[in-house]
């Protein structure tokens, strides 16, 4: 009986003598991982991971390499971990003027790399003391005392902090939005068609073209829209290669005139335009028998004529002479309400 119950004691002690073994061991193997992440992590940011090799690239006719990584702040040595990389493109941005972008990349385990693109200078701002020259996307190049020659000039913008470096802002915060939207797009279809653009009033802004084209806009709102109907007004048959005025009416039409005066004569006075809706088309890309309305011209004083209408029938470009869907009809009877007021005060 007493044998029985020592074995059970011995047992008993074995049990928690392996419990208290693998606590030890578990916590052994804690402190043996952790003192290797500390010590690789260590490593990491001393010797490992450091900067033996700086490559510029991109485009940058200014610059050289050295004068880019300088800027910079980086330094052979420095360890890729422990690099704050938009700090240092912000500091390329700002000490090198005619850098538009910049972007510093870790190539691991011991290279750099800086990306950087060229600022094309592409607008001037008039300001109270002169002009700012200004990139396509709104840095400031240069603060000069006359306009750079061939370029677009914005009037009206009130800058807010005209410092060479800095992207331009304006004192109004509208403005700043439709100057950004103005430049987008005319920088896409390209600086050379339009030779200024007056913001002083943002509720009528007037875009000048080179092609003698003045076009009244209206507010800040809708700018690429507006450009757009703009542009193809001033391709219509009846506007092209003429000298005049687009004026928005509402939202969706424009009007185009010789003279700014509401009475002037001339050819193509009083007509307007309704933005143009690419017919529908069925699974093949066939064009669909519906109407369109796409032009109407008021009366003129010369003529005194009824209210014309052309549209475009699907499959064909002549009269539309088919059937107009419910939808179409309900817009074309909308759009020559709306023309009322415009033939009286044409007449």
């Amino acid at each position: 009986m007493k044998d029985v119950k020592k074995t059970q004691v011995e047992r008993d002690n074995s049990k928690k003598r392996l419990r208290r073994r693998k606590r030890k061991m578990s916590l052994y193997t804690f402190i043996v991982v952790s003192l290797v992440l500390i010590a690789g992590a260590s490593a990491s940011y001393t010797f490992l991971f450091n900067i033996n090799e700086i490559r510029v690239s991109g485009e940058s006719d200014r610059y050289t390499a050295e004068q880019i990584v300088a800027a910079s702040g980086i330094q052979k040595g420095d360890n890729l971990l422990r690099l704050n990389v938009k700090k240092s493109e912000q500091k390329i941005l700002e000490e090198l003027i005619y850098v538009e972008t910049a972007l510093v990349d870790r190539d691991f385990p011991s290279s750099l790399e800086i990306k950087v693109t060229k600022c094309v200078p592409s607008f001037n701002v008039q300001t109270e003391g002169g002009f700012l020259l200004v990139s396509t996307y709104g840095k400031i190049l240069a603060d000069n005392s006359f306009p750079t020659e061939g370029l677009p000039l914005f009037y009206g913008y009130d800058p807010k902090e005209p410092v060479p470096g800095k992207p331009l802002e304006s004192e109004d915060e509208q403005k700043s939005e439709a100057f950004k939207e103005l430049i987008e797009r005319v920088g896409a279809t390209g600086t050379e068609l339009v030779t200024s653009i007056d913001m002083t009033d943002k509720h009528d802004i007037l875009v000048n073209y080179t092609n003698g084209i003045v076009f009244k806009m209206g507010n800040w709102t809708d700018i690429p829209y507006k450009l757009d109907m703009a542009e193809h007004v001033m391709n219509e048959e009846g506007v092209s290669g003429k000298s005049g005025y687009i004026t928005m009416i509402g939202k969706n039409q424009c009007s185009f005139r010789t003279s700014d005066s509401p009475s002037g004569g001339g050819i193509g006075t009083g007509e307007v335009y309704s933005p143009v809706k690419q017919p529908a088309t069925d699974s093949n890309g066939m064009p669909l028998a519906t109407a369109q309305v796409i032009m109407t011209t008021a009366p003129t004083e010369q003529s005194g004529s009824e209210t014309q209408t052309q549209a475009v029938q699907g499959g064909s470009y002549g009269s539309a002479q088919g059937e107009i869907n419910d939808e179409h009809q309900e817009m074309f009877d909308r759009f020559n309400q709306q023309q009322k007021p415009t033939t009286a005060s044409a007449n």
